[in-house]
């Protein structure tokens, strides 16, 4: 078989998907015949661009592979396949994933495999019948033949850590259209926020927003869907603006609320030097390749605490955690609970009071800890690599036959 491969270097998962397909044999020892096509993310060129549409077309002709695969969805790549008729496999590891909404959506050359189960559903009651549900990955043959020094071992060692953005290195749409709101407005918004700050497992926010309401956000921030795609206002301001607004007070609260208690390493991006609360020793960045592995090996506790637009996927984050055989603690996402079992894969907290009694437990009792983690690693391993998913993939082309 084969895959025409958008090498996007700049993804994370671009290194290990790519590590796998050109490693993997199917039951007969068959490999496959990769291709990789280098493409350069620009969100402006996504779309539209005549330049790369021309070259990628002669890309396809030369080749004439059987599918053509990237993470995320590149509309301007689904345009070019459907001409062609060739299958075009994009895996979404992005939520909120703004070009998911592009007409293109529909071509009936696309299988678009999303990691979120909630967001696939959500597409198949608007009638998109291109998406299918597929969970992210690790690959633990990367994870565990990572080595390091006894002074890596020693810098990165922690009681708890946690790895990810605060958010307050992006643009900050909310902060920014705050003053342009009328006091209802910015009470009701308040009211959400406080409200979605309560509860893990479901998200409301979108659910909330009257048309008074995105009204008023919509005036306040100038923000409008793109021409040729199909999300509602309340789509874009609930993922956009407000969910990622709930992201960076509960992401900041629950660290500041955690070092108080226990000393705590936070990697983040520079950006972000200035959050270093009592008991927060923030880090910096950590290599995704070189360093994250071995914070999650030597972290007694990693915490994960999921983007507020991730409804029920599992992060990337948990995948690379539990790959690398570190204990998790994570909020409460249905998909993690539902592909891992609670208390013998991975614990997850119900409130900052059980998140604090949970890191309390598990810190004195190192066996039953490392035994979750050991469990998970093991899971990971069986069901949950790069390997596994690409036959996958495979299968799921197979039988949908989409061209």
């Amino acid at each position: 078989m084969k895959i025409l491969y958008l090498n996007i270097t700049t993804f994370f998962a671009n290194k290990d998907m790519l590590a796998a397909l050109e490693s993997y044999k199917d039951s007969n020892g068959n490999s496959l015949d990769i291709i990789k096509y280098d493409y350069v993310y620009d969100e402006s060129k996504v779309r539209n661009d005549d330049v790369f549409e021309k070259a990628f077309l002669a890309a396809l002709r030369k080749h004439v592979p059987d599918f053509v695969f990237s993470f995320n969805f590149l509309p301007v790549v689904s345009k070019v396949c459907n001409i062609e008729k060739v299958t075009y496999v994009s895996w979404i590891y992005d939520n909120p994933e703004i070009f998911l909404y592009s007409y293109q959506v529909i071509n009936p050359c696309n299988v678009v495999l999303m990691f979120d189960s909630k967001q696939y559903e959500t597409f198949v009651r608007g009638g998109i019948k291109t998406v299918h549900y597929l969970p992210l990955a690790a690959s633990t043959k990367r994870l565990d033949n990572i080595h390091y020094s006894s002074e890596e071992k020693k810098k990165f060692s922690a009681d708890i850590s946690f790895v990810g953005s605060l958010y307050t290195e992006r643009k900050q749409y909310y902060d920014e259209i705050l003053p342009k709101l009328d006091g209802y407005t910015v009470g009701y918004l308040q009211g959400i926020i406080n409200s979605q700050l309560q509860v893990d497992g479901i998200n409301f926010v979108e659910e909330c927003l009257t048309p008074q309401i995105t009204d008023a956000i919509q005036k306040a921030s100038n923000l409008y869907p793109y021409p040729d795609s199909a999300e509602t206002l309340e789509y874009l301001f609930a993922n956009f603006i407000i969910n990622r607004q709930i992201t960076i007070i509960e992401r900041k609260e629950i660290l500041t609320m955690i070092g108080k208690k226990h000393p705590l390493k936070l990697y983040t991006y520079n950006q972000n030097s200035a959050f270093s609360p009592e008991g927060v020793t923030n880090m910096g960045p950590a290599d995704y390749f070189a360093e994250m592995p071995i914070v999650f090996k030597e972290s007694k506790i990693n915490l994960n605490i999921t983007l507020r637009s991730i409804q029920r996927g599992i992060p990337l984050r948990v995948f690379d955690i539990l790959g690398a055989g570190g204990f998790l603690l994570s909020n409460y996402q249905a998909d993690l609970a539902y592909h891992f079992v609670p208390g013998e894969d991975f614990v997850y907290y119900e409130s900052r009071k059980d998140l604090l009694d949970k890191i309390d437990y598990y810190l004195k009792n190192d066996n039953e800890r490392k035994e979750i983690a050991e469990n998970a690693h093991r899971k990971i391993q069986n069901e949950h690599t790069f390997d596994v998913r690409i036959g996958e993939i495979i299968d799921i082309v197979t039988e949908n036959q989409v061209m």
